[in-house]
């Protein structure tokens, strides 16, 4: 699942006619770059949630035949927040057991991680449903982020200690996790984590690669430098 849901408000005034997923760095749009990466780890079957200027992001994407995926669309009539809008996804994402875990990412997000590097956890995760709740993929902190987010120790990610890491947006959850949820309500994603992370129900690892939040027109200047030099 790829989040695309938000306003995108600290990006104004660019996102006041555009998604902020629509908005592009190195020629590209910023969630082209998630779904090649996506399709390229092997993950075919995708799911959008979009609420504001959806339509557009539809329009743009279509079914993504041309990226090598086969999306589908979770609209929303109010923004329900991460938590909400993966709620809202379920029957996209996991099978009738609700067993099958899945992989959420941000679209405002420039990684340059190999996802396919996730698929032993997602296995794992399936194979023993109630152990895991989530695998979270921590990043170092960037300079608007330098508090951090979660603490690693080894392959669990706590609540406090020391050293503590940014939560880059990447992670693997299972179902259960918003067994209590009620579709189309807007709830926030890191009240569920901390409450699993507390039953000692969330493991993770550390991405060292490049990382991008792509939260404000300054950071999309610079990505977009960056990438076209690349190009150069």
């Amino acid at each position: 699942m790829i989040l695309a849901a938000g306003r995108g408000e600290r990006m104004r005034p660019l996102t006041d006619s555009l998604p902020k997923p629509l908005l592009k760095a190195g020629g590209h749009a910023l969630i082209e770059y998630q779904l090649r990466n996506l399709a390229g780890a092997g993950f075919i079957d995708i799911v959008i949630n979009h609420a504001y200027l959806g339509e557009m992001i539809e329009n743009a994407l279509g079914n993504g035949e041309r990226y090598g995926v086969n999306i589908q669309y979770s609209p929303e009539k109010i923004v329900l927040e991460t938590a909400g809008g993966i709620a809202n996804a379920l029957p996209l994402l996991t099978d009738q057991s609700g067993n099958l875990p899945f992989l959420v990412v941000n679209a405002d997000i420039y990684s340059e991680m190999d996802y396919a590097s996730l698929l032993p956890t997602m296995r794992a995760m399936q194979s023993s449903t109630n152990q895991r709740l989530a695998h979270l993929v921590l990043v170092g902190n960037p300079p608007h982020h330098v508090e951090g987010d979660f603490v690693l120790q080894g392959d669990q990610v706590m609540l406090t200690g020391d050293n503590k890491l940014t939560f880059s947006g990447v992670g693997i959850y299972q179902s259960q996790l918003f067994n209590e949820i009620k579709p189309g309500f807007p709830v926030k994603l890191a009240p569920l984590l901390r409450q699993a992370m507390q039953a000692g129900k969330v493991s993770g690892e550390y991405f060292s690669g490049q990382w991008v939040d792509v939260g404000t027109p300054e950071r999309l200047g610079l990505l977009d430098q960056q990438l076209k030099s690349q190009l150069e």
